[in-house]
């Protein structure tokens, strides 16, 4: 059955719109992220235009980001204050994306940067965490105790000046690194369409040492106010946000991640993080393909706003 999407302006067939949502929801479900990285590109594979599945694709993830920062609220499982220091970030990041955006839209180079911005991205950070995956099962394999660093050590970051101490995660770190990460999710967020999770999530318990008893909920927190915001901008500044395309994903995102989250206890650890590596490489892999491949057609129309 066929459905019109107003703003992508294309007919598009409602029960692969749904298939999509509920995939990329039973596989956010399974690895705890947004599935952003993944939907995206599937829109644009279908043939929806990079602007339109960016800017659609960020109200579909703050919806989901909502209903999982509300349950991390409840069990007092966010801190509000690390929250709040990368939402500063996130919203500069934010409306510096969502300009660029703007701008490479008017000089005709948003699809190029968004598909070159998917192959160095996707590919470098599936290649990492394939590979982390891959080493952890082979350790597992062998008996191998893996070196974990402990909590308490520091790196240079702890040494930045500004610091503050967040008590819900029990650190005390520089405000910098902290602005700086959610500036450059919230950028991501806005020109990629992502919400960035699986990026987000290793720089907080890695590089801040936040405890994964909050960092979870935290990151939900500022994908949410990202998102939110970056659907807002793209509505106003570039009318691209197709709220029917959003709302289909949505309901399939739901059902599918009810499925995923039961399948992702199942697996252990080393084997969801490769098999989520493989994914992202895959992606990756894709979007490189298409940009070396020979079209089928070798020109494009595209409107021009002419001077009266």
């Amino acid at each position: 059955m066929q459905i019109y999407l107003p703003i992508a302006d294309l007919p598009v067939n409602i029960f692969l719109l749904l298939a999509m949502g509920a995939a990329v929801g039973f596989v956010s479900g399974m690895f705890g992220i947004g599935g952003g990285f993944l939907m995206t590109p599937l829109l644009i594979f279908v043939g929806i235009t990079p602007a339109v599945a960016v800017a659609s694709v960020s109200s579909h993830i703050a919806a989901s980001s909502f209903s999982g920062a509300l349950s991390y609220w409840r069990r007092r499982a966010i801190d509000p204050s690390l929250a709040l220091v990368l939402m500063i970030g996130g919203t500069l990041g934010t409306a510096l994306g969502v300009s660029t955006f703007t701008l490479l839209r008017s000089l005709g180079q948003l699809d190029l940067m968004i598909a070159l911005s998917y192959v160095v991205l996707l590919s470098s950070v599936g290649g990492v965490m394939f590979w982390e995956g891959l080493r952890a099962m082979m350790r597992a394999r062998q008996g191998a105790v893996a070196t974990v660093r402990r909590p308490g050590s520091h790196v240079w970051i702890h040494g930045l000046p500004l610091k503050m101490r967040f008590k819900r995660s029990k650190i005390y770190v520089s405000v910098i690194p902290v602005i700086g990460i959610g500036l450059l999710i919230g950028f991501l967020g806005a020109v990629m369409g992502i919400g960035g999770g699986f990026i987000l999530v290793p720089l907080l318990i890695y590089l801040l040492r936040v405890p994964t008893s909050t960092v979870i909920g935290t990151s939900m927190v500022l994908t949410l106010a990202t998102m939110m915001i970056a659907t807002m901008l793209h509505a106003v500044s570039n009318h691209l946000v197709d709220a029917v395309l959003a709302l289909i994903l949505m309901v399939g995102g739901v059902t599918g991640a009810q499925f995923g989250a039961r399948a992702g206890q199942m697996i252990r650890g080393e084997q969801l993080r490769l098999l989520l590596g493989l994914l992202i490489l895959a992606v990756g892999i894709r979007f490189a393909v298409e940009l070396v491949i020979r079209p089928a057609d070798l020109f494009t129309i595209r409107e021009t706003e002419m001077s009266q």
